[in-house]
This record gives C-alpha cells, sequence and structure tokens, in this order.
C-alpha cells in the first residue's frame, strides 16, 4: 500500500506518479520484489484457426493489478497489432488471423504493465513467446521419388535392396503429426518394407531374372503413426533384378550340318553354329574349342563376341577326291564362371559338326608338263609321229577331247 502521506503533501496525482516511480526503480535494481500472477514466457495458439471470433491466446496479469483498472497492457513485438491484439484493460491476448505452423512456428513478443494514470511503467518490460500449436494439416512427401533400384537375382531373402523416405512438415515434437509408418500396397510377396525406416528387401528367394526381370512396388507413408485419420502418400520403386551366371549353354540340335566346296582358300568361314545361353551380358558369353581328333584338324572355330556364335574356319586345303566328309565334336561353355550356381552345371555343352565337301569340275590335267616328240623330214601328211594324254581329276571322270 502506498505511504501515509501528511496534510502538506502535494496533490493525489502527483503523489501516484512520485510511488510508481519508486517502485519502478527499486524493482530495476531487485529491490523490489514484483510477482506476476501469469508465467509470461510461452503461450500456445493453435495453427489453422477457422473461427469466426478471433482466437483466445492467454491473459497477462501482474499482482499490481486490482481489478480498478488502474493498470494498463501494452504488447509489442512480432506481429502485435496485425496478427495478435491485447486488451488494454484485462490483459487478454486474441490472435486475428489464422497461422501456419509451417510457415512460422513461433512469435517473440514483448509486454509492459503501465500505471493507466501516469503512464509510467509498473514493472520492466517482459519477452515472451507465443508457439504455434500444431495440427496434422501436412501429409507425408516423398522428395526423391519415384525410385529405381536393382537387386541381383536369385539373392536370398531379406537382401537389402534400397531406401525411400518421406518427410512430413508437421511439428516432429508434438504428438504423432509427423510419425511416419510405412507400408507395401503393390509388390508383395516379392519385396518388404521396414515399417520404420522405409529400407526395403527382398522377400522371395531365388526370383529369376530370367523369368521375371522388372518389378514395380508402389509404397505408402503415413503419419499419425499409420492409425485410422492419418494422412498418406504412395511412391513407386522400380526394381530390376540384375544377372548372374546362372544358366549354362545349350546347344539346340545335337549335330549340325555344313557344307563347303573343295576349291575353298585356307582361312575361309565354312559356316556358324550357336550355343543359347539365357543370361545378359559377360554372363553370356559363349567359348567354343574342337574337341581335339583326326578330323578337326582340318578346321579351326572362332567364338564372335556379338553374335555369340561359334564360326567354323577351313585350317587346311580339302580334295574331294579325296575325302568327301569330316565329323568332329564342338564344346561350348561359358567365359565365366559363378561358383554359387556350380550346382546348377555342368556350365558346358556338346554337339556334333559335320562338314560335307561339295565338288567342284575341275580341268583336264596332263600326263606331263611336257613332251619332245621326233619325227623324220619328208614324212606324209596325216602321220603319227606320237601323242599326248590328259584325264579328269573329278569322280565322274569325264572323257577329255
Amino acid at each position: 500500500s502506498s505511504p501515509t502521506i501528511g496534510s502538506n503533501s502535494p496533490p493525489e496525482q502527483i503523489q501516484n506518479i512520485l510511488w510508481a516511480l519508486v517502485k519502478f526503480v527499486l524493482g530495476f535494481i531487485g529491490m523490489w520484489r514484483i510477482k506476476r500472477g501469469w508465467v509470461w514466457n510461452q503461450f500456445f495458439v493453435l495453427e489453422e484457426y477457422m473461427g469466426s471470433e478471433p482466437q483466445y491466446v492467454g491473459k497477462l496479469h501482474t499482482d499490481m493489478d486490482h481489478g480498478d483498472n488502474a493498470v494498463k497492457y501494452t504488447l509489442s513485438g512480432e506481429g502485435a497489432g496485425s496478427i495478435f491484439i491485447i486488451d488494454q484493460i484485462t490483459g487478454d491476448i486474441h490472435a486475428l488471423v489464422g497461422l501456419d505452423r509451417e510457415e512460422k512456428s513461433y512469435y517473440t513478443l514483448k509486454a509492459q504493465a503501465v500505471d493507466i494514470h501516469t503512464g509510467l511503467p509498473l514493472e520492466p518490460q517482459s519477452e515472451f513467446i507465443i508457439k504455434v500449436q500444431d495440427i496434422n494439416d501436412n501429409e507425408p512427401r516423398f522428395p526423391d521419388g519415384p525410385y529405381s533400384a536393382s537387386v541381383p537375382e536369385m539373392s536370398p531373402t531379406g537382401t537389402y535392396v534400397t531406401q525411400v523416405t518421406a518427410t512430413d512438415a508437421d511439428d516432429p515434437t508434438y504428438g504423432n503429426s509427423a510419425r511416419i509408418v510405412y507400408s507395401i500396397l503393390h509388390g508383395q510377396p516379392y519385396f518388404s518394407v521396414d515399417p520404420k525406416t522405409g529400407v526395403i528387401r527382398t522377400a522371395l528367394a531365388n526370383m529369376d531374372r530370367e523369368v521375371k526381370e522388372e518389378y514395380q512396388v508402389l509404397v505408402q507413408a503415413k503419419d499419425m503413426g499409420g492409425q485410422l485419420g492419418g494422412l498418406a502418400s504412395t511412391t513407386t520403386i522400380n526394381i530390376t533384378l540384375s544377372d548372374v551366371n546362372d544358366n549354362p549353354p545349350r546347344f539346340a540340335k545335337s549335330i549340325f550340318h555344313l557344307r563347303v566346296p573343295e576349291s575353298a582358300s585356307v582361312g575361309s568361314a565354312v559356316g556358324r553354329i550357336r550355343a543359347h545361353d539365357l543370361d545378359a551380358g559377360s554372363n553370356a558369353k559363349v567359348d567354343y574349342a574342337i574337341v581335339p581328333g583326326d578330323e578337326g584338324n582340318m578346321f579351326d572355330i572362332i567364338s564372335d563376341g556379338q553374335s555369340q556364335e561359334g564360326i567354323v574356319v577351313l585350317k587346311k586345303t580339302l580334295d574331294y577326291e579325296t575325302k568327301k566328309s569330316y565329323t568332329f565334336k564342338v564344346e561350348a561353355s561359358n567365359a565365366q564362371l559363378d561358383p554359387r550356381f556350380l550346382h546348377l552345371g555342368p556350365f558346358k555343352d556338346l554337339a556334333t559338326v559335320k562338314v560335307n565337301i561339295l565338288d567342284v569340275e575341275e580341268p583336264p590335267v596332263f600326263t606331263k608338263p611336257s613332251y619332245s616328240l621326233d619325227v623324220y623330214e619328208d614324212t606324209p601328211p596325216g602321220t603319227i609321229i606320237g601323242s599326248v594324254t590328259a584325264y579328269d581329276l573329278d569322280a565322274s571322270s569325264s572323257a577329255v577331247r
């Protein structure tokens, strides 16, 4: 209470001013104990408020306010007067507009209690925060989607494929608005997703690329811990099975028939054979080799890296009249082996190659490269003086003129 004032005291207005000034100075230097009836450090206001009346935030109050309308409250700082207003007599604070926490999560303001008659502060200015309280108004989003990933075929169950991550703009420190749970909507039973981390793994063993190479997985992220009423969004993950060498080369038939004219030059191609490998890339590379044998030494075989065919090449000169056909075996094998799949082997195959030699019409050949004949002079015309002889090399032995 104010000190007793004598008969010769100043007028009441001057008395109030002096008394308020004393209290303010003493309060500033810590000699005057000021109590506040409200914790002024933080208030809350709900975001996205849609009510017809301004939203009530809270009340500022000082113990010096005895309800006699002698105290005036003022507000300054972020949004004061435009976003937040204060009733100068009651200290009630209201928000005039709807607020978005994701745009601005808190506002820093300053409050002051002053004597309504003198305008002097009743206590030091106080700073406080109005925090915008979150509601679940943002669904999870996948900023990096859609995704692409690959995993080797024949991988065991639980093999890591990739990780998807969803973000939620809501407040992660308040409630479950930003607590995300992942689930697979499409892509089972081949793949699974960890509900907390978004890590995608294989869920089915021995997936074969040669049966199905590409998979499309649809993953959902749902907030509110996945509970009913949570907001959700989805993303797509395109998963490709990469190849491993799990298929041996195989000839489509057991015997290949080739034909070559006897006049073919050494080094020329006789024909092509092929063993099929269902794998891809380097895993499908096939090496060809002629199995050692008497009739195979007339030929060689070259592996064509582009077509994966074996090219049979003539190694020696042919003669139809000497030998009309050759038979030998060719082995096809993989260049690179994967020890994990050797039990599916053997990773090689054999085929028989039969080469038929085609006869070529050849000119007759004289028995000698040159002949020497003697004849007497004055021999009458038509007299036989000798002979030359030629014969046909072909099997038909045609007559020679």
